[in-house]
This record gives structure tokens, sequence and C-alpha cells, in this order.
């Protein structure tokens, strides 16, 4: 990951082959396991579902993530509050 000063404010997402993903911009990590990866962005609530994934590097304080895995989709949503209603905002979404 291009490890340049993170400027608040500023989001980026670089995908390799679907198998890594980059994310800079991130601000919190809602919720994770092998299917599904919500956070919250500079740019609004980002869910990220595939196969397989893992969190391989997290580092908030400059705002990036690294993520390996099978990259099926991404979904952004400007909306906060559905981070409280986590996966079923999102399950209704992808169906």
């Amino acid at each position: 990951m291009d490890h340049t000063a993170y400027k608040q404010g500023q989001h980026r997402l670089v995908i390799n082959n679907r198998e890594t993903l980059e994310v800079t911009g991130v601000i919190h990590v809602d919720s994770f396991d092998d299917e599904e990866v919500m956070l919250e962005t500079e740019q609004g609530l980002l869910a990220i579902r595939g196969e397989d994934l893992h969190i391989k590097q997290l580092n908030l304080e400059k705002g990036e993530m690294s993520i390996e895995g099978l990259i099926l989709e991404l979904a952004y949503s400007d909306d906060k509050r559905f981070r409280d209603r986590g996966k079923g905002f999102f399950d209704r979404l992808f169906k």
C-alpha cells in the first residue's frame, strides 16, 4: 500500500485482480467476517462482500486498510443510521 501521508477527507479504493483491496480514508471498522467487511470511510459507509476475506493490514491512524480474498461486491451508503442496523440493510441491498 502506498504509505504517503493520508489527508483527512480523501478516500481511495484499489482492487487488484479481485483478490486484494486497498482502502484509504478508513475511519472505523464496524464489523468483519470471511464474507463481509463493513466500515466507515470519509465517503460514507462501505460494505465489502466476498469469499475468504481477511484483513491483511489495518492502520486507523493513517486511515488505511488492506483486505485479501475474492472480492465480489462493494456498496456505499451515506446514511449512518444503517450502521446500527448492521447486515440487515446490506443483506437486502445485495439480494
